[in-house]
């Protein structure tokens, strides 16, 4: 639906030249004492020039320590299409307890999985509708939710049959789920209770908590709404569970060209 775009890392540093050299001893201090890697995203414009190859290598190495520090069992935060992410991988059930434990969050509360490709949902989701719709909405600012699998780890969401699943429409963390080969756990990267952060100075409470912070700047969308979260569990029916910040595309797309009902829970 959407193309991939390229993008080049570096690792954090100042805008301003000259101050960029304290900036970098100063993140480097702080990283050394926190322990945390923070690594900067760069997205070059797209009318400059094309990327350096040493660009490239730059950004497998990002990759590559994020997801060293995903299979290690840590958590790490993310950019997404939405609002900054806490992620972890959802096959792990001592790296979800610590991802609620880093938010204080309620453990009645789920968590979304996030994954790299379509055909993935099909392995750990019991999809309900047509392949062209989860096409047509993903990736995407969408959270699908349906039935599980048994494939699913017991340990997420042990307390409901169903589940959000995401493809966001973000290079890197397409890739990034791509390469660690399984869902990743996905919630936003802030305290529970507490506004959601489009920037990851937003959350610097939480980066000591954390083994990388991955800064890919300003989220383009500044609602702060989250993804719309849609219950597709019913055959034929939709159920908005939140509406987010993409709730009237969605809604189109799945009554009209798709000729699903909202589901009003009534019988």
């Amino acid at each position: 639906m959407k193309s991939v775009c390229s993008l080049a890392v570096e690792l954090l540093k100042s805008r301003g030249a000259h101050s960029s050299a304290a900036a970098r001893r100063h993140g480097a201090e702080m990283c050394k004492e926190l322990k945390t890697k923070v690594l900067r995203l760069v997205q070059p414009a797209s009318n400059g020039p094309s990327l350096r190859e040493e660009d490239h290598t730059d950004a497998a190495e990002i990759l590559s320590c994020t997801v060293k520090a995903l299979k290690e069992g840590h958590v790490v935060a993310v950019p997404t299409d939405t609002i900054y992410g806490l992620a972890c991988l959802a096959q792990n059930s001592d790296a979800i307890r610590k991802t609620y434990n880093i938010k204080g969050r309620n453990g009645q509360k789920p968590l979304a999985i996030c994954v790299g490709e379509i055909q993935d949902i099909y392995k750990y989701c019991k999809v309900m509708v047509k392949k062209e719709l989860l096409c047509d909405l993903l990736p995407g600012p969408v959270t699908l939710v349906f039935e599980r699998s048994e494939v699913l780890n017991v340990d997420f969401n042990p307390f409901t049959s169903l589940v959000g699943v995401r493809i966001p429409d973000h290079a890197f963390m397409r890739r990034l789920c791509q390469m660690c080969g399984e869902p990743l756990a996905l919630t936003s990267a802030n305290i529970s209770s507490h506004g959601s952060t489009v920037a990851v100075n937003e959350f610097k409470d939480l980066w000591p908590k954390v083994s990388v912070v991955v800064d890919g700047g300003p989220i383009g969308d500044q609602s702060r709404l989250g993804s719309t979260v849609v219950d597709l569990s019913v055959h034929n029916k939709y159920r908005i569970i939140r509406p987010g910040c993409a709730l009237s595309s969605t809604v189109d797309v799945l009554q009209h060209k798709y000729g699903l009902s909202e589901d009003s829970g009534k019988e």
